[in-house]
């Protein structure tokens, strides 16, 4: 699927970087004549990209892609990812995730532990483990427990997204049903304490699923970090303080 989309830089070999103002006025923004074999939306898309601070600054610093900035953003407020924990990323391709987090549980020094999963071919992310599989195969749960240490996580993330057919009922509850498939998962590996982030969209069925989050997470709420685009109906639900698996 693709599962999300998330090299070694200034950001990405350093720690971490915080998130920055990219809103400079001075920035000239890019345009391109449309090419003959270019739709309007690919033209759209490409002209977005050239002129989005957040895709310039994650080649600048190293990042697999302009998503990095979204978990920076998240972690740097709410200070979920420390030094030693347990991660699972999943749809983790490009990998810019599972940068971010082998960075921050310094798995890359072996204190803590990532383990990234797509079907799609991730290059490899020192420090993380990268599993090239569907998350919806029947064995792919089975394959991750048995990679963690002690049998649980501290953390599972997903930035997964099923590929848009652009009917947006559809789309939404695709990545909704995602999202509800990564919640099982995370109840069956989280230790005590345990925290959940996925990304969800708006359009009417998140509320059942924040229902769904209140019954085995002391907290529980949306967050759109300034990376994830304005016009996006790109959601974040971060949900912490898992109750532990009754």
């Amino acid at each position: 699927m693709t599962n999300g989309s998330k090299g070694k830089g200034k950001g990405a070999g350093s720690g971490g970087s915080s998130s920055k103002n990219f809103g400079d006025s001075r920035q000239l923004t890019v345009r391109l004549k449309t090419a003959r074999k270019r739709s309007a939306s690919s033209q759209r898309w490409l002209e977005r990209q050239l002129n989005d601070p957040y895709v310039a600054a994650a080649k600048r610093e190293g990042w697999r892609s302009r998503a990095a900035f979204k978990l920076i953003e998240i972690d740097d407020k709410y200070r979920f990812l420390k030094p030693g924990q347990r991660v699972i990323d999943l749809g983790a391709a490009p990998g810019g995730w599972t940068q971010v987090a082998a960075l921050r549980v310094k798995a890359v020094e072996g204190r803590g532990q990532v383990i990234g999963i797509d079907y799609l071919p991730v290059d490899p992310v020192p420090g993380a483990t990268i599993l090239e599989l569907d998350f919806l195969d029947d064995d792919a749960p089975d394959k991750l427990k048995a990679l963690l240490r002690d049998g649980g996580a501290d953390i599972v993330l997903s930035d997964m997204a099923a590929p848009t057919t652009g009917h947006a009922s559809t789309d939404h509850l695709r990545i909704m049903g995602l999202a509800e498939v990564a919640i099982q998962f995370a109840t069956e590996v989280l230790a005590p304490g345990g925290v959940f982030l996925a990304k969800v969209f708006q359009g009417g069925t998140e509320r059942a699923l924040l229902d769904l989050l209140k019954r085995d997470f002391a907290v529980v709420r949306h967050v759109k970090p300034k990376a994830s685009r304005a016009d996006s109906a790109e959601l974040y639900v971060l949900a912490t303080g898992f109750r532990g698996r009754t």
